[in-house]
């Protein structure tokens, strides 16, 4: 089990940096993509902030469900946008990034006492 918990940490670090990093740096395919969403580039730049920053948490002792939880929380947000905005089928890679998050923060639930407690 600890070696899938670091294989599936290591999937996500490597995609949430990728496109964090795809937000931070405005390559067009993610600024276009935020035009489209409508909230504003700033809000890009928010979420590429926080999935690089959820991606690092997940290697910090004790912090590694924090990280996990804020992953997810964003793929919630991604997955709404699809659906609601830019089209279903393109949900996909969010909703398993999404699942895989869920995976990691159940499995460091204990380090969290607001999980810990419902656990």
């Amino acid at each position: 089990m600890r070696i899938a918990i670091i294989v599936v940490k290591a999937l996500l670090t490597l995609a949430f940096v990728a496109a964090g990093s795809a937000k931070l740096l405005g390559v067009p395919m993610m600024v276009e993509t935020y035009d489209t969403i409508g909230l504003g580039q700033w809000f890009r730049y928010l979420t590429g902030v926080i999935e690089v920053g959820g991606a690092i948490l997940l290697w910090v002792p004790k912090r590694q469900g924090y990280g996990a939880a804020l992953l997810g929380a964003t793929m919630v947000g991604a997955v709404l946008s699809h659906l609601f905005v830019l089209g279903a089928a393109s949900a996909r890679p969010a909703i398993v990034l999404g699942l895989l998050s869920t995976f990691v923060l159940w499995s460091y639930r204990r380090d969290m006492p607001v999980i810990s407690r419902l656990a």
